[in-house]
């Protein structure tokens, strides 16, 4: 064992470049999977302040099984059970807090942009809660506009006892005096704001409405009992625990730790092909040391134990330079996006959490994606022999091999063609795969195909050195294809999530022109609806439709239902009045059909995301749990807007909404000016009243459309910044290979040195080479890229989104530019050390 370590640590020493290289690979894997997912859970812990602050040290949470309001007389049926203590309403909400009114900006590292309002029953609330205050007073039962706020509140905007502190509310805006200030230990910077139950109520339009009743149980009273008790008196309409808000947001999150695993493991089967790519040559570069070692009495299991402990060692210290990397590339992101993220959020990210589970899990496949890549390599060593290193290499086995191989996987790429064709998200997931693995095994075949079709467009560059480098790469098309693949995956992934985007783009725009195609709209902070929009009571609607000049209103209002144990976003909507000013992209059903039978009452339209997650059907029925009980609902389309489009969301009157979930205040309000109206008055008469209502921001139509494509085209910019990230290790893997060719080619080289090869000739050849291979590799990128995207949309049609399959040029024309700009970088290093090589040393090279 101990000659093991010492053959390996001096072949790493020997080959420094090459092991530089191949650590580097490790450990950019390493980095991205250890890395990105250190931002998951402090952004998963955000979404729990709810939990956290809502529950306190209480037995028991009491909440509508339907996630909305319901009557606060039902406080006193709960007061009433035996076994309960002591119980308190509240109304809490995360409400966002418009700039004008002191909330931060998406460039602001510091301050508040959004508050969680928590209405209290001042009399009860402290039966329940201990509330610490550091100055002032808590909140009496004679007290109206009054407001407790947090210590980090008052910091951030700096208010102090006596102040006022200005609010959004359903009627504009509330004046409410700072009485007093708390301590609070909320895990999140969401910061709390206490006032008054009625003040609430009257701020967030929901009167006589709660949203949860805290309890806490007697002494002897056993708590099984009393929840049983509770249950039965308030019956299904309810459920017991924590509320927990901002759900949809966690499970968002939890999906993008999935993706962050997903292209760290990239990276690392990335890392893999180099790594394999340098163990595979390294056995063919040292044929004649190996066959040396075995001809002085090494065993076959010391070679490959000493080719295992090479890459054991190279595993080792690429992870822990990965570890340190990636935790400094997070805290870098952190910094750079915290404003952003508290701006969309509305909360402050905290610092990075280095899980135990990641930290080992990303030990583990550093290290292990080392050894396992090495293995095939070294157990290659088995059959080296003395005798066999003095033979010259067998190119017709080889190429029978490779032939037979390619004709495999021409048939996987067929089937998984066929596959694609069926529709069918499962199928093409397998499709997808056996596509992969296709390109993979036909990759050897067609590098000199390749090498010879392509070459002509570097000839007027270097046309005597670009023959000899097409035939370099001929010579070893396992070693080129292998290299190339490692590119190929890079720009796949880049190409396909911007096909992905691409398509997402033209469906969403047209989903934007039919739902928001009003001239005007009163837009709430947040283009998510429910995420702490303060909405306005009818009046505001009603001020717009007095206006000379204005056409046609209509608005959007929400809610919060369940179906079964699915969570559900309402939209009531007028039946009459929307249609005509705006309209839902259907995807089955009849408009017209559809909206009738929302006129007509318990309609509902679902979109089509939760209708593809639960198998519902035009047709159906399904029943939504509402603080009257259970509703039937007939469905009658499927269709969908687009704020709404990435949500669970169905779509109900304005009338059902009010009958069954007490809901009147309005988030959206959308407006058509008149054909003969002057645009300039109709504006700054609407400008007026928006002045009114902080929390709503007046925009035109067609602003906001260009305002949405720009997102698209930054989101497009960011998937170009990504396919240039994940070229890194194609460029490695070239690097790599460049470097080890100019290596085992040391002798020819210096022969054509011997014979008047010039050092520019040299860096030419070589430039060349890596032009050529950089070429295949992102033509396999784009191949396996193209058929991803059109996976990733498929299956978005079949998750309900209504989208078509647009070819992504631009993604096209990036990678073939990033892979020709890798091809130039990759070569410099070694075309230096070819081009330095001393005719005499080479000549003696072994």
């Amino acid at each position: 064992m101990r000659i093991q370590w010492i053959l390996a640590t001096r072949y790493l020493r020997g080959r420094l470049q090459r092991s530089i290289l191949t650590t580097l690979a490790i450990a950019f894997g390493v980095a991205i999977l250890y890395g990105m997912n250190g931002l998951i859970p402090p952004m998963l812990n955000t979404f729990r302040h709810s939990m956290y602050t809502s529950a306190g040290q209480v037995d028991l949470t009491i909440s509508s099984a339907a996630n909305g309001t319901f009557d606060q007389n039902m406080l006193s049926q709960v007061q009433q059970t035996e076994g309960v203590s002591a119980a308190t309403a509240y109304l809490a909400r995360t409400v966002t807090l418009p700039t004008s009114l002191g909330g931060a900006t998406s460039q602001s590292l510091n301050g508040v942009s959004a508050i969680n309002l928590t209405g209290v029953d001042a009399e009860n609330a402290q039966n329940t809660h201990a509330y610490s205050m550091v100055e002032g007073r808590f909140l009496t039962a004679a007290d109206t506009d009054a407001v407790v706020i947090s210590e980090a509140l008052a910091a951030n905007l700096s208010l102090k006892l006596g102040d006022t502190f200005t609010l959004p509310s359903a009627s504009g805006t509330a004046a409410l005096q700072v009485v007093g200030i708390m301590n609070v230990t909320s895990p999140t910077a969401v910061t709390q704001v206490i006032t008054p139950l009625t003040t609430a109520q009257a701020l967030l339009g929901l009167p006589g409405q709660i949203n949860s009743i805290d309890l806490i149980y007697a002494a002897d009273a056993d708590p099984t009992t009393v929840q049983q008790a509770l249950s039965q008196k308030l019956g299904d309409a309810y459920k017991f625990g924590a509320v927990e808000t901002g759900s949809e947001f966690a499970t968002a999150l939890s999906l993008g730790s999935s993706i962050m695993w997903f292209f760290g493991i990239a990276a690392l089967i990335m890392a893999g092909f180099i790594i394999f790519n340098t163990f595979r040559t390294l056995v063919a570069e040292r044929r004649r040391d190996l066959a040396m070692l075995r001809a002085i009495g090494a065993r076959r299991n010391t070679l490959v134990g000493m080719i295992l402990i090479e890459s054991l060692l190279q595993g080792i210290l690429g992870t822990a330079v990965g570890l340190l990397l990636g935790a400094l590339l997070t805290l870098g992101m952190l910094h750079a996006l915290s404003g952003y993220l508290e701006s969309f959020l509305h909360a402050t990210i905290g610092s990075p959490e280095f899980s135990a589970t990641n930290l080992i899990a990303s030990i583990l496949l550093g290290i292990g994606f080392s050894v396992a890549s090495a293995y095939l390599p070294a157990r290659s060593t088995l059959n080296v022999t003395p005798l066999e290193a003095l033979r010259p290499a067998m190119g017709a086995a080889e190429n029978r091999k490779m032939q037979r191989r390619a004709w495999i996987g021409l048939s996987l790429v067929v089937v998984a063609s066929l596959c694609l064709l069926v529709k069918n998200v499962g199928l093409t997931a397998l499709a997808m795969l056996l596509f992969i693995i296709g390109l993979v095994m036909i990759a050897p075949a067609i590098v000199r195909p390749v090498a010879v079709g392509f070459s002509w467009l570097f000839n007027f560059l270097f046309p005597r050195e670009n023959t000899l480098a097409r035939e370099n790469l001929s010579r070893q098309p396992d070693r080129a294809a292998i290299t190339a693949s490692a590119m190929m995956i890079g720009l796949a992934l880049s190409i396909a999530v911007t096909g992905m985007v691409t398509s997402t783009r033209h469906g969403f725009m047209t989903y934007l022109d039919k739902s928001l195609g009003s001239d005007y709209l009163f837009m709430p902070t947040s283009l998510v609806l429910g995420n702490g929009n303060q909405a306005a009571d009818p009046q505001l609607a009603q001020d717009i439709r007095d206006i000379d000049g204005v056409s046609a209103v209509t608005t959007l209002r929400l809610a919060n239902s369940q179906i079964g144990d699915a969570s559900l976003e309402l939209i009531g909507i007028d039946p009459t009045t929307y249609p005509q000013v705006s309209g839902l992209e259907f995807s089955q059903g009849d408009a017209a059909s559809a909206y009738a039978a929302l006129a007509d009452g318990h309609g509902i339209i679902v979109n089509g995301i939760f209708a593809a997650a639960y198998n519902v059907k035009v047709g159906d029925t399904v029943t939504l749990k509402t603080p009257h009980g259970d509703q039937v609902y007939h469905v009658a389309a499927i269709g969908m807007d687009y704020l709404n489009a990435k949500l669970a969301t169905g779509y109900i009157s304005q009338q059902d909404m009010q009958s069954d979930f007490n809901v009147t205040a309005d988030v959206l309000i959308l407006i058509d000016q008149a054909a003969a109206a002057n645009s300039q008055q109709v504006m700054a008469k609407l400008q007026l009243l928006a002045n009114q209502y902080p929390a709503f921001t007046l925009i035109n139509a067609a602003t906001f459309k260009q305002s949405q494509e720009e997102i698209f085209t930054m989101a497009m910019m960011a998937l170009y910044f990504m396919a240039l990230v994940l070229s890194i290790p194609g460029l490695i893997a070239m690097a790599n290979t460049m470097s080890i060719n100019v290596i085992e080619r040391t002798r020819e080289i210096g022969m054509l040195r011997a014979v008047g090869s010039t050092r520019p000739q040299v860096r030419r050849m070589i430039l060349a080479e890596s032009l050529l291979l950089s070429l295949l590799g992102s033509l396999l990128g784009i191949a396996t890229g193209l058929f991803m995207s059109d996976f990733i949309v498929e299956a978005m049609v079949v998750k309900g989104f209504k989208l078509d399959f647009y070819f992504p040029t631009g993604g096209v024309l990036v990678a073939l530019v990033i892979g020709l700009i890798v091809g130039v970088l990759a070569s410099l290093a070694p075309a230096r050390k070819a081009a330095r090589t001393e005719i005499v040393e080479a000549l003696r090279y072994e």
